[in-house]
């Protein structure tokens, strides 16, 4: 084979590689969803309020060497600007109050609802699918079932005009169920609906 014939067929053989290596990566790359769910609930003064949580996920194909992931779960309450974040053992903010998917305590702003004791770091307020303590993010979709065993050590923080809420939903024995929404990232329904700030309004 003469010189130019061997650069020839080695510059095809590269640009082959180069093309199915392409195609690789595209068929394995992640498809990015959204998840969200807005429910009635009453926070912990007994007032009804809507309870947001949403999360974002990307999945792979089952032949890809990467696993799904997801960011950590945000619970938000109507009215309160105190927000939750849950985590799993894949994120490694998760606090060590327990396994699964959870939120620990904030010292000084929240109590175990049992027994109206101060919570601490130690003490897990808030878990998805407590009966899973393997559960992932990732795997969630469509339902969830989330425990609340903390509330707030005061409802506002601060004093006056300056005082905010603060409140969270209501501490229950009974955990939550909660049917989410999957949609594409970026399409048009990705988004959760915003909360009703008239429920929020001084009477």
């Amino acid at each position: 084979m003469t010189i130019s014939r061997f650069h020839k067929s080695t510059n095809g053989l590269s640009r082959l590689l180069a093309v199915l290596g392409l195609l690789v990566m595209q068929s394995g790359c992640a498809t990015y969803y959204s998840h969200y769910a807005m429910f009635p609930a009453e926070n912990s003064q007994g007032e009804p309020r809507t309870v947001r949580v949403s999360w974002q996920s990307a999945e792979y194909p089952d032949w890809w060497f990467l696993s799904d992931r997801a960011t950590p779960i945000t619970l938000e309450t109507q009215c309160s600007e105190r927000v939750w974040r849950l985590f799993d053992d894949s994120h490694a903010e998760a606090g060590s109050c327990g396994e699964g998917i959870r939120a620990c305590a904030d010292s000084g702003l929240d109590r175990v609802a049992s027994g109206g004791g101060a919570a601490n770091s130690n003490d897990q307020c808030m878990v998805v699918n407590a009966t899973d303590p393997q559960a992932r993010i990732a795997a969630v979709s469509g339902r969830l079932e989330l425990l609340v065993t903390c509330e707030p050590a005061s409802a506002t923080k601060g004093e006056g005009k300056d005082a905010v809420n603060v409140d969270y939903i209501r501490a229950s024995t009974v955990p939550y169920t909660v049917y989410t929404r999957k949609t594409l990232r970026g399409s048009l329904n990705a988004r959760p609906p915003k909360f009703d700030s008239v429920a929020c309004d001084p009477t």
